[in-house]
């Protein structure tokens, strides 16, 4: 989820600031300080860090090195407690003000769709791992479930084991995002790692798809193919498009976030990561340690701004340390990996 009452309070202000206008640190700060929510909204919850794939493109494969872990149970149903789903009021204005703003229709398929209408919705249960191969992930979508919060995860469908995927369905799972890179194994390979398998995984999608609708299940199932912007990019994406017409998917083709780790700077066609990163003031990440860490790009959890095993995720939102690091993406602070790696643009290159 993500604060949506920030996004639409500081909207025309993040205008002015994108179409060139200056601003006074000082008057920017107190801006977002008072459209700020003081109680926190969760992002997503990395339930484990354990991952079976070694994807090129993400620097879990040869940069993370903090221990591989799960979250504990008592400390998830500790955070699932603090958790508030908004209205369907709030949801009401926020689907009129997307529609008004992007010109984005809720009945679109592509990334900026997904972004402003399904990501602000769900509590997002992945990050440095899959969570298929978390032995608890049931069980955490029913919590959230009969808490009247809406889930989703993205994971290897190399992983999908067809019991426990239905499982998920019945125990009310919202969304699942199956990360697909070519029709082809030997491709497939090249990117995601020996262990990946495209024939595997689409007979396995589509054997799910045929108890979904058996057995008139809600899951959405989300295939994304990553743009990585390769010499046969379009070609492979058209090739997905075809071996999924007809069915039962949401299937969109996704720009590439941290580019830096590859040494790119293509660009990106997302709203998301176009736009003022405003994660300090409208989203809060957990990792599977349970440190409260700047978002879930921190795949290393350089910056800990907390831990929700000790306190409240409210006493961590309002503490110093996120105070410290709002004022941080005001200075440009150096040697701050927001700064220096982060494709997004902070709000302090403005001023």
């Amino acid at each position: 989820m993500i604060d949506i009452n920030f996004f639409m309070g500081i909207h025309d202000l993040k205008k002015k600031i994108l179409a060139g206008e200056k601003f006074d640190k000082e008057v920017l700060k107190d801006k977002f300080e008072q459209v700020r929510n003081k109680k926190p909204v969760v992002y997503n919850i990395e339930t484990t860090n354990a991952c079976n794939m070694k994807c090129r493109m993400c620097p879990r494969t040869t940069m993370m090195t903090r221990k591989v872990e799960t979250l504990d149970q008592e400390t998830f149903e500790k955070i699932a407690e603090q958790l508030i789903p908004f209205s369907s009021e709030d949801w009401g204005k926020w689907n009129q003000f997307v529609e008004n703003e992007y010109g984005i229709t809720e009945n679109e398929i592509n990334e900026n769709n997904f972004f402003l209408y399904i990501i602000p919705k769900v509590i997002q249960l992945h990050g440095y791992g899959d969570p298929l191969l978390d032995p608890k992930i049931i069980e955490r979508v029913k919590i959230l479930k009969n808490r009247g919060l809406l889930t989703y995860f993205s994971c290897n469908p190399t992983n999908i084991n067809i019991e426990r995927n239905m499982e998920l369905f019945e125990n009310g799972l919202d969304y699942i995002k199956y990360s697909i890179e070519a029709v082809d194994d030997v491709e497939h390979k090249k990117i995601r790692g020996d262990l990946s398998n495209f024939s595997k995984s689409y007979d396995s999608i589509l054997k799910l798809l045929e108890l979904k609708k058996k057995y008139g299940l809600k899951t959405v199932i989300v295939i994304t193919m990553l743009d990585l912007r390769r010499e046969k990019q379009m070609e492979d994406y058209e090739r997905l498009k075809e071996a999924f017409a007809g069915k039962d998917v949401y299937l969109y083709l996704k720009s590439q976030d941290q580019q830096w780790y590859e040494g790119k700077k293509h660009g990106t066609k997302s709203i998301h990561w176009s736009e003022i990163c405003q994660h300090p003031w409208m989203s809060m990440t957990i990792k599977s340690n349970a440190e409260v860490a700047m978002c879930m790009e921190d795949f290393n959890n350089e910056i800990i701004l907390g831990d929700a095993r000790k306190d409240t995720l409210t006493d961590i939102w309002n503490g110093d340390n996120y105070r410290k690091f709002r004022e941080d993406h005001f200075k440009l602070t150096r040697c701050l990996k927001c700064t220096e790696q982060c494709d997004m643009k902070l709000v302090g290159e403005f001023i």
